[in-house]
Parts: structure tokens; sequence; C-alpha cells
């Protein structure tokens, strides 16, 4: 069988949109047939989610994409900590470190940096996921925690971490709202087009995908991540890989693209930071992974799928009177099927090799 070391560029990419495509499509003739059986309208159900996602250009560039952003951002950085073998659970608590450094910045730096203050906002919100990612790198490197228990741990002391800034230090000068101050002008990423809210971070995170695919597939650091995450012993043992080190700096590199995540949505999207910036996108970007297969270029159609979903859902709920919560049994059915048909084809490669093998061990008696 052949391995993703050895997988063309272009069959990568095809296989990823086919899985997508054919998974989504069977997650959808599932809702309607899960609503018919609960007696609701499911055409109109699906209209409505069709409507509220790309049913107008208002939709699509004001709902559904800019959902979407966050999702491709902490969607890739699942897929980098996955391909090197890392359990990075803790993309929900990266996001939430970056946007509150870039809260930071915004507020207190802007008179000092002026124009700079935005770019200095993305930098540190990615510095700052990777820190809160390097602080389970470090527990998994000296003490042997498992990444899994320390992201999610680390989660939520992100999550009350923002709790305690929106109610103390970054609290709105009325102290009547558990929200920062909004961010002055120089700290916001423009929209691409007067009228519209979709933002200048949408293009930085499709470009993202590409640059990190390219990594992978083109440079060294690419190759030794790829190797320790399919084989760690092999790639130690045979290929003279640091797996250690390398795992360490995909660990640092996936925290960095999800704190980016929450600096972009605070600049772009909600301006100011409050507890609920997030409503669980770092959790959402393990299916958003999964599904593109941890291909990067996969990652911006997975994406874009959630987003819609998750914009669809209120103009659903609004309008079939279908609840919005339903769009996460979707997603959900999404990645099982993801994972059945992954086990699917493993199953058949097996197979096939064993089949193939059989000639051979006759011509050899």
């Amino acid at each position: 069988m052949q391995t993703d070391l050895g997988r063309p560029r272009a069959t990568s990419v095809l296989v990823s949109a086919a899985v997508t495509v054919g998974v989504s499509g069977a997650a959808l003739l599932a809702l309607w047939v899960a609503l018919r059986l609960a007696g609701l309208d499911a055409t109109r159900a699906l209209a409505a989610l069709w409507e509220g996602s790309v049913g107008s250009t208002y939709a699509l560039t004001s709902s559904m994409l800019v959902r979407a952003t966050p999702l491709i951002f902490t969607g890739l950085a699942v897929a980098l900590a996955f391909r090197a073998g890392v359990w990075n659970i803790g993309a929900e608590g990266q996001l939430l470190a970056g946007a509150a450094v870039a809260a930071v910045v915004g507020l207190w730096w802007e008179p000092g940096l002026g124009v700079a203050t935005l770019p200095t906002a993305l930098l540190l919100g990615a510095a700052a996921g990777a820190l809160w990612a390097g602080i389970a790198a470090w527990l998994r490197t000296r003490f042997g925690v498992l990444e899994v228990i320390s992201t999610i741990m680390l989660n939520f002391i992100a999550l009350y971490g923002v709790g305690y800034l929106v109610r103390g230090p970054l609290q709105e000068p009325t102290h009547v709202y558990p929200q920062s101050a909004p961010l002055p002008d120089l700290a916001r990423l423009p929209a691409i087009a007067p009228g519209m809210r979709l933002h200048w971070g949408f293009v930085l995170a499709v470009l993202t995908a590409p640059a990190l695919w390219w990594m992978l597939r083109a440079t060294a650091m690419g190759f030794r991540i790829r190797a320790a995450g399919q084989n760690a012993d092999a790639a130690r043992v045979a290929g003279q890989i640091d797996t250690a080190r390398t795992t360490q700096h995909a660990f640092l590199l996936s925290g960095a693209l999800a704190g980016l995540a929450g600096a972009v949505e605070l600049t772009g999207v909600t301006f100011a930071l409050y507890e609920n910036i997030s409503p669980g996108y770092g959790y959402t970007a393990i299916a958003v992974a999964l599904l593109a297969g941890l291909d990067p270029l996969g990652v911006v159609l997975a994406g874009l799928l959630f987003g819609g979903l998750e914009a669809g859902a209120l103009a659903m709920q609004r309008d079939a009177a279908v609840p919005a919560v339903v769009v996460s049994v979707v997603e959900a059915l999404l990645v099982l099927l993801v994972l059945a048909a992954a086990r699917w084809r493993s199953a058949s490669a097996l197979l096939t090799r064993i089949a193939g093998g059989a000639p051979r061990a006759e011509e050899g008696t």
C-alpha cells in the first residue's frame, strides 16, 4: 500500500476533495431522512440551510465565509499536529490565548504602535497560541503527560483566563458588560469590500493553506513531520530524525496557527474580547481536519463546508423551525462517515495486498 510519504500531490488533493463531497452528500441525505422521520418539513429545512449559507451574496460573503475563516485556521492547526503524530485537542484554548493577547495589543499598545498595531496584534496572537501549545509540548517532553489531557485542561484555563480579563483588567470602561472596550480602527482588519463583513483574514487563511501544503510536501522539515507522524520509531532509527524535536516544532506551529485564528477573529469580526468569542471553533476544527484527510488544501474545502453549515443553522431554525443544534448532529455524522470510509479503505488495501501476495508465494514454491 502506498503511504502518504510517496503519494502523488495531485492524487492527495483529489482524494480529499472526493471524500469531502461524498460524505457531505451522504450526511445531507441522512439529515433529510431524519427530518422526515421526525415529522418536520425536510425540504423546507434544507432550502433554508442553503439560503442561509450560499443562497445570496450577502449570506455567502457576510456569514458563510466569515465563519469559515477561523475554521480554516484551526483546521490547519489540527491537521498539522495530527500529521506529526501529536494529538493537539487544544486549538480552542490556543485560539482564546491568541485573541486575548491581540486584545491587549490593540487596546493598550495602539497609541505607541500606530499603524503597526494590526500586524503586531496578529503576530503576537500567533505567538501566544504557540506559547500555549508549548506548555503542553513541555509537559509531554519533560513529564510524559499525554497531550490529549494537557491540551483539554489548558482549554479550560484559557477560557477562565479570558473570563478574568473581561471582568478585570480589560473590562470596558463602564464596568457593566463582561467584555473589553472596542478595538481602535488601527487594530482592525479591513473588509474586503464596502458593505460586507468578509475581511482580509479570509484571504490570509486561504493563502496559509497552500503554504502549509508546500511546506509539508517540499521541505525537509515537512518530510520529518510526515515521517515522525507515520512511524516515529522508524523515523528515529532508520531516518536518523530527532522525532522529539520535530514533534515539538509541529506542536508550536500548530498552536501558532490556532492563535492566529483567535487574533483574526478578534480584529476582523468581533472587535472586542468576550468569553464566548469562540462558539467552539477549536473543537469543530478536529472534524474539519479529519474530513479533509489532514490535507491542508482539503482543510479549505472542509472549512467552507462547516462554515456553510453553521451559517445556515440559524436560517434553518428561523425559517423552518428546526433546532440549530441539528447542524451539530450533521457535523458528528460527517466525522463518523469519514472514519468509516478510512476504515473501509484500509481493509480494502489489506485485502488487495493479501490477494496480490498469494500468486507470488505460489511461484516461489
